[in-house]
């Protein structure tokens, strides 16, 4: 027993004996915040606009670091299986626009109501919902948000309102512009501006650019969208505005789209792979947080390779699941349209029920 003890105290001694370098690796403190300086937005009909600096807690950042990297990788697993045919229909990617989804909901409450056009991925999983969720409305599964009969356009989640498949169904935006300011209606309007519509640049399509006056008597933000704190605080700024009684407010977010229109859409003949390439390289959303949080000591790169490890294992359940949850059955067809609870008598509705005039 003596020599047992003397051979665990050798051991133990050994231990305290190693170099103090590598406890001190092990023990790392991090910043808990730090102050950054952001783009200045373009105003219209503002006296100020959002602030030029701000501060982004450790807590925060990795919060903003871990959704935007699931909603990349979530989409670039889509547009896999679309590839497989796993995925049919209309596809809309989101990847490279991760800052406009995730700074969007970092700016408002959660009470909020929030409604978009398609390209709807990643403000769907900001509002709440799950990847596995996600995915399986995508495969068109049961355990699909839309029960597996919405598929990329029509995806819902508490206080959201997400996808429209019909291109042009905003398009009465100059008649809401009006209504909303004559009843002063707390309503952030947002143009996301990857500066293509489907495959003609902005420049070829509109005389103006300047998407953010086309409110015209709306007041108006320049945001920008590849920057999460810059999307952070303009849309605090304007839900503030908002909520002050002003009336509503307008914001367009210069951002980009890595891949085309849709799956159907290459998105190289009517743009450049260099152009494609320069944008990831110089202004890509993940990597701007990335490299300020690293650089500031609010994280270090081997702690957000974990987190880019857990978040592709996440990806890879939901997409098993995905793919192994059963379909809708086929008598659910057309469940979810009109009252499941006859009788429905409304003239037209039914061709097999008879109406007399009562005149």
């Amino acid at each position: 027993m003596r020599k047992m003890l003397a051979a665990v105290s050798r051991v133990l001694s050994g231990v305290a004996q190693k170099p103090a370098s590598r406890v001190l690796v092990a023990s790392r403190h991090f910043a808990n915040d730090a102050t950054f300086e952001i783009k200045k937005c373009d105003l219209h009909r503002l006296e100020e606009g959002p602030p030029v600096t701000t501060v982004l807690t450790r807590e925060d950042g990795l919060k903003y670091y871990r959704m935007m990297q699931t909603v990349r990788r979530m989409e670039l697993k889509a547009d896999q299986l679309y590839k497989q045919k796993i995925i049919r229909g209309f596809c809309h990617l989101c990847d490279g626009q991760e800052a406009c989804c995730v700074g969007l909901e970092a700016g408002i409450n959660p009470t909020d109501h929030l409604i978009t056009a398609y390209r709807a991925h990643g403000f769907t999983f900001t509002r709440g919902l799950s990847v596995r969720e996600i995915l399986a409305e995508l495969t068109g599964r049961r355990g699909g948000c839309a029960k597996g009969k919405g598929g990329s356009m029509h995806m819902y989640a508490k206080n959201f309102y997400g996808g429209n498949g019909i291109v042009g169904a905003q398009g009465q935006i100059f008649e809401a512009y009006n209504m909303a300011a004559l009843w002063k209606l707390p309503c952030i309007f947002i143009c996301e501006n990857n500066r293509y519509g489907m495959g003609t640049s902005v420049e070829r399509a509109a005389a103006s650019t300047d998407y953010y006056k086309r409110g015209d008597f709306i007041p108006g933000l320049r945001v920008d969208g590849m920057d999460i704190l810059c999307v952070r605080e303009a849309t605090k700024f304007a839900a503030a505005y908002c909520r002050s009684g002003k009336g509503p407010i307008l914001m367009e977010l210069q951002t980009y789209r890595y891949h085309g229109h849709s799956m159907s859409d290459p998105g190289v003949s009517y743009r450049t792979r260099e152009e494609i390439q320069e944008v990831r390289s110089k202004s890509d959303p993940i990597m701007l947080l990335k490299d300020r949080m690293v650089n500031s000591n609010l994280a270090s790169v081997e702690e957000l390779k974990e987190i880019d490890v857990e978040v592709r294992k996440e990806i890879e359940d939901a997409a098993q699941f995905a793919t192994a949850d059963p379909e809708p059955p086929l008598e659910e067809l057309g469940y979810h349209i009109y009252c499941n609870d006859p009788p429905f008598e409304v003239r037209g509705a039914n061709q097999w029920i008879k109406f007399k005039s009562i005149s």
